[in-house]
């Protein structure tokens, strides 16, 4: 009798222990625990003293929500997003603006300033004086547009629905697309786990598209051949970070790559061969989780920066000209 009475408070004791054990750890830990929390909180409040850059003027939108950004030649300054396009000049002051249905989540001009909207799965082209001037087919139920470039006769498409890149022609007619997965030329395939996929032409008449989920940019001729790469994932200021960055990039000057990412809201500037140059703006000064900072730079090598929580173009200028 006195060995069950050992034997059954011991399995009372082993089932109190299992049992603190199990609360301990459903229970004891915040719920939606982030183990980057910590190193995020100390990027984002890095020390901005060494920012190349200073933001020097703000011009407040009055869309309903803002998503794409571009220049002309003259400086003028487009801004996409739901229900319609405006048109602002360097300075910031209106200059148009006209409605859309939907949303535009990203925009581009062409030499002779027609505007290119992708509209979700499809593309649509507008003067300036809010024309709608063609309506291109759908690109797939599938389908989320995220970045435009116009060069010549070409327009590159980025699909982040579909994680590629469509070349057509100005007429809306597919000539062939580029960063589809094939080991025998060495193109690794685009991952692309959130609808933040860009993509630019550079002067030199390359293009160079983000690989958000490498932390990578790829340089691609106009045919589709992966010319050369550069980029690493790493929370340091010379890395890019999270699940899927940098989520937007612009072309500076002759060769520098304007970066921005999410998840750590930050505006860097790298070289022609991927080394880290410079930053222009930090973490802190955007609102936490600000996504979807499109760039763009002006005739002027302003950077402007598009914030969609404060509905803002934000420029940043070199503080030491």
């Amino acid at each position: 009798m006195k060995q069950k009475i050992i034997i059954i408070s011991a399995l009372a004791l082993l089932l109190a222990l299992v049992a603190f054990m199990v609360k301990d750890f459903f229970f004891s830990k915040p719920e939606n625990t982030n183990p980057y929390e910590f190193g995020l909180r100390q990027v984002r409040t890095g020390d901005t003293a060494t920012a190349a850059f200073a933001e020097t003027k703000q011009i407040r939108t009055t869309l309903e929500e803002i998503h794409g950004l571009a220049t002309n030649p003259s400086g003028n300054i487009y801004v996409s997003g739901k229900g319609g396009v405006e048109i602002f000049n360097p300075s910031g002051n209106p200059q148009a603006k006209f409605k859309i249905d939907g949303s535009a989540q990203c925009i581009a001009l062409d030499e002779t300033g027609l505007i290119y909207l992708g509209m979700e799965d499809h593309i649509e082209i507008w003067n300036k004086e809010g024309k709608q001037l063609a309506k291109w087919n759908s690109c797939g139920a599938d389908a989320v547009l995220t970045s435009i470039a116009v060069r010549g006769n070409d327009v590159f498409v980025a699909d982040a629905g579909q994680k590629v890149v469509y070349r057509f022609n100005k007429t809306g007619g597919l000539i062939n697309k580029i960063g589809m997965k094939d080991p025998a030329t060495g193109v690794p395939g685009f991952i692309v786990p959130s609808p933040y996929f860009d993509l630019g032409i550079s002067r030199d008449g390359n293009l160079w598209v983000v690989n958000p989920g490498r932390h990578s940019f790829e340089k691609y001729n106009f045919d589709g051949k992966l010319l050369s790469k550069w980029g690493k994932a790493s929370m340091a200021m010379d890395g890019f970070c999270g699940c899927c960055n940098p989520s937007n990039f612009a072309l500076f000057q002759d060769s520098l790559f304007v970066t921005s990412e999410k998840a750590i809201e930050r505006v860097k500037i790298y070289n022609a061969d991927g080394t880290f140059r410079c930053v222009v703006a930090y973490p802190s000064q955007f609102e936490e989780g600000t996504k979807g900072l499109d760039l763009a730079v002006d005739k002027q090598n302003r950077i402007l920066v598009l914030d969609p929580v404060k509905k803002l173009i934000r420029i940043f200028e070199l503080k030491n000209k």
